[in-house]
């Protein structure tokens, strides 16, 4: 009786929360944002839709009882089986590409038939084992939240729910004087590369603005979409992640997400770091034997993102005694050195040397197709681990100095989440 009375709580609060949060915290329109718009109308993603689908999904699945169905060794098995099969499915799809890719082969179809059989046969059991794998990555998350008093009863609000899928392209349009994201627009996930760059050309160059456009690994939506990986790790900081910007959505700190650039940071990062903090207690508690021992394991970068993706840095170089590259250190000179460059209004001068970094990251195995204002002004936002893109912004620093001063997580997190900001975060640091 007490389990079914649980059941039709969570169906409620489903569909309660996801009336409130139904636009989450993917970036408010505002007037700056009209006249990029002109240029993507015809191809922005449809966030309703994918809400409505995504929550039938998540209620079909409640209504049956998924995320009680096994137990916990049962779930980690899904969980291992579900992330072995979401492998191979990717090595196949990169040897069709080899295939296609491949002048010398002349009859493609023949030459890839096999491939296609072993794609489908791995998308049919991907597909069977998503909503057992998402149950269980819920579970874990809900019961680390409980454990770390972020719950009322025992129960998250809004409840933990995420659903995979092919996340959208984010069309990042930042002023050129300064390094300041003026526009965040989702695009379709399907847009080509050629798609991509005409797009951010034409914003451009209409506009005089500097664009670039991004993967995004997950949106706050309600439910929550998450991208597809195997990195377990990045995979359960991103679920938490987004899950925190619900909980931030229904306080001031989220409702205000779009008001100003330190409001943002200061809700990305304070995502970021529950994301890491939860998603440390998952792999502790329930995948012990993945636990890594150095201190570095746990720290997020823009490299850990990459490799989320699948943009994996460029292989060894052949050499075995090269010096060891600091990425978040000269992605930090960079940003300082870009910033003070522009602080002078040598706006051209700061195009130029970002080239320059851009190729020298590259020599160092780091592939940016572009490295600019609108670089910076999305990742900046991010600034729950010191130097890297946010440069000397002091938002970053001032969020883990709150953290690091909390008696516990939830202290950390329902204190910012009342503040509407910076300098309210200012005065409760001193």
């Amino acid at each position: 009786m007490l389990y079914r009375f649980a059941r039709i709580l969570d169906l409620v609060s489903i569909t309660i929360v996801v009336v409130i949060l139904a636009t989450g915290s993917v970036p408010r329109l505002t007037g700056q944002t009209d006249r990029v718009r002109t240029h993507t109308r015809g191809i922005e993603f449809d966030y309703p839709k994918w809400v409505w689908d995504a929550t039938w999904v998540k209620l079909e699945q409640n209504a049956i009882g998924l995320p009680h169905l096994f137990d916990r060794a049962t779930n980690k098995q899904i969980v291992f089986e579900y992330l072995r099969t979401t492998q191979r499915l990717m090595d196949v799809e990169f040897q069709m590409e080899r295939v296609f890719a491949d002048p010398a082969i002349t009859d493609k179809d023949a030459a890839s038939a096999l491939l296609r059989a072993q794609r489908d046969t791995l998308i049919n059991r991907q597909a069977s084992l998503a909503p057992l794998a998402e149950a269980a990555f819920q579970s874990q998350i809900t019961e680390a939240l409980a454990v770390l008093d972020l719950t009322t009863g025992g129960q998250p609000i809004p409840p933990v729910l995420y659903h995979t899928t092919p996340t959208p392209l984010a069309l990042i349009v930042s002023r050129r004087d300064l390094i300041q994201q003026v526009a965040n627009i989702s695009v379709l996930p399907t847009l080509t590369l050629d798609d991509q760059i005409a797009l951010e050309n034409r914003v451009a160059e209409s506009l005089d603005v500097s664009t670039l456009t991004v993967p995004i690994g997950g949106v706050g939506v309600y439910p929550t979409m998450v991208t597809e990986t195997t990195n377990l790790r990045w995979l359960l900081e991103t679920i938490a992640h987004e899950w925190t910007h619900n909980y931030l959505n229904l306080r001031p700190l989220g409702i205000n997400y779009s008001t100003t650039p330190e409001l943002r940071t200061m809700n990305e990062t304070t995502a970021s770091i529950a994301g890491t903090e939860v998603g440390t207690y998952v792999i502790e508690r329930h995948y012990p034997e993945l636990v890594i021992s150095s201190p570095s394991a746990h720290a997020s970068t823009e490299r850990d993102n990459w490799v989320a993706f699948g943009f994996a840095p460029f292989p060894s170089n052949g050499f075995e005694e090269a010096p060891p590259f600091d990425f978040r250190a000269e992605m930090h000179e960079t940003r300082v050195t870009a910033d003070e460059l522009l602080a002078q209004g040598k706006v051209e001068e700061a195009e130029a040397y970002m080239e320059e970094r851009r190729q020298f990251f590259w020599q160092n195995g780091y592939l940016f197709r572009k490295l600019n204002q609108a670089y910076f002004a999305f990742h900046g936002a991010y600034a729950d681990v010191p130097g890297g893109a946010a440069g000397e912004d002091p938002v970053g620093p001032a969020v883990r100095a709150l953290r690091d001063q909390s008696d516990s997580l939830a202290d950390f997190i329902n204190t910012i989440a009342q503040m509407t900001s910076f300098a309210e975060l200012q005065g409760a640091i001193r």
